[in-house]
């Protein structure tokens, strides 16, 4: 495939609070203990084969950050839907990681074309590194699960509620084979984002009663159509444009703010209301992708949220989240302030590189004989980004116990294979079904 953050019990019962005190300080412990990987994992028997399924600018990127993260760790297979990719992204590594405990991908292990994923798999490898486009991943990621392999993916992890439902399958079998799953949400290994839910868990800003994020910004890389291109290969280099691919800008980008909301409030929310539309793209290169959205999410509590994203140039940018509760706010700027504006904590600790620490602590996790899975939460994440598109594309209300466990919306071609494939027409609230 191509390229493209132990609670008390009582009764033999955990307290929603102790549980949330305890998922916000797993995923970061290992970043802020200061922890790194012991030097007896730096060569031998000890070194974990990374194998890479995406070699675009994420791929590449996560195979940096990967290698900065941890001793004893060496990129042994790299894989691409393009061979011109696959050849650009390996020139470039080599020139760079000359060290082959480091990097260490020969010919024979590198591999294009449809099952690159597989050969990939196959290959040797202890872990996978996946940055295909989000349409891909699901089944990227049951192939890895399946074959024993510890997996870092990329976010989104699909573009659509069966894929959805694939992606917390191998999530649960990752569990009985005691094996990691981290996603590219890096805010969930950053020391600022888990110091301070830890303290939104705490109770310092009492009960959450409503929140805010948003992601706009101007337009992004367009990859032109050459004659050469049949219509599959121009739609997976293309694929930010294209909903079966990326799932629309809201589930590609967005969900990075969404999954904040969400861990904030402890999952994913009930319902999602939205509207959205295409305002500024007209043009074919631009796929069938809208570039607005406004989404109001309502959670267990009944407290609504209202998220906004945005592809727009020359327009006021922002990005970021907010929470409110019933005794202050945070922006989540290592900050936490009363109704007052009074600062009640400030966040003082380390500032790693999240992108680098989520590495870190997957592979620490893997050492130790206590891998993270992040699978399941990540796809809760990814459906709340799902079911806010489905929203606004269908103009509907939209329970996200429903498109879980009921929509049978399947984005993703049968056939992957270059040739034909026809351009989904732009959805129209009102007119585009529900399924």
């Amino acid at each position: 495939m191509a390229n493209e953050s132990k609670g008390k019990r009582h009764g033999g019962q955990q307290s929603r609070r102790d549980f949330l005190k305890a998922t916000a300080l797993s995923a970061g412990a290992v970043v802020l203990a200061g922890a790194r990987l012991p030097s007896a994992y730096a060569a031998g028997s000890d070194t974990i084969k990374v194998g890479v399924i995406g070699c675009g600018g994420r791929g590449t990127g996560a195979v940096k950050d990967c290698l900065k993260a941890s001793p004893g760790v060496q990129i042994w297979a790299m894989g691409d839907l393009f061979p011109d990719r696959l050849a650009r992204s390996h020139a470039g590594l080599s020139k760079n990681y000359t060290d082959k405990a480091q990097f260490d991908v020969p010919g024979d292990r590198r591999f294009a074309g449809w099952d690159n994923h597989e050969k990939v798999i196959a290959s040797g490898v202890d872990m996978i590194i996946t940055a295909t486009p989000p349409g891909f991943r699901p089944m990227v990621l049951k192939a890895a699960i399946d074959a024993g392999k510890h997996v870092f993916m990329e976010k989104p992890v699909a573009t659509d509620p069966v894929g959805i439902r694939s992606v917390i399958e191998s999530s649960s079998n990752a569990d009985a084979k005691k094996l990691a799953i981290v996603a590219g949400t890096q805010r969930r290994h950053q020391g600022s984002y888990v110091e301070t839910m830890k303290r939104i868990h705490d109770g310092m800003i009492g009960e959450l009663v409503s929140g805010q994020c948003y992601w706009n910004q101007g337009l992004l890389w367009v990859h032109k159509r050459k004659p050469e291109y049949s219509d599959m290969e121009w739609q997976v280099r293309n694929w930010l444009y294209f909903t079966w691919m990326s799932g629309d800008h809201i589930v590609e980008q967005h969900v990075h703010n969404l999954d904040v909301v969400n861990w904030a409030f402890g999952g994913m929310p009930a319902l999602a209301y939205g509207m959205g539309g295409r305002a500024a793209r007209k043009s074919e290169d631009c796929g069938n992708i809208y570039d607005h959205f406004c989404i109001e999410f309502e959670y267990a509590n009944k407290a609504r949220t209202i998220s906004m994203c945005r592809q727009t140039n020359k327009a006021s940018g922002r990005v970021g989240e907010r929470v409110v509760g019933t005794k202050g706010y945070t922006d989540f700027r290592g900050r936490i302030f009363d109704h007052k504006g009074n600062e009640l904590w400030k966040y003082e600790g380390p500032n790693a590189n999240p992108y680098v620490c989520e590495h870190a602590d997957l592979v620490a996790g893997i050492r130790s004989g206590k891998p993270l899975n992040e699978g399941k939460r990540v796809a809760e994440s990814t459906l709340t980004a799902i079911a806010g598109r489905m929203s606004a594309y269908t103009g509907r209300a939209m329970k996200l116990e429903w498109a879980l466990n009921s929509s049978k919306l399947d984005l993703v071609p049968e056939k992957l294979a270059f040739g034909p494939l026809e351009v989904r027409p732009v959805s129209k609230p009102g007119t585009t079904a529900l399924v």
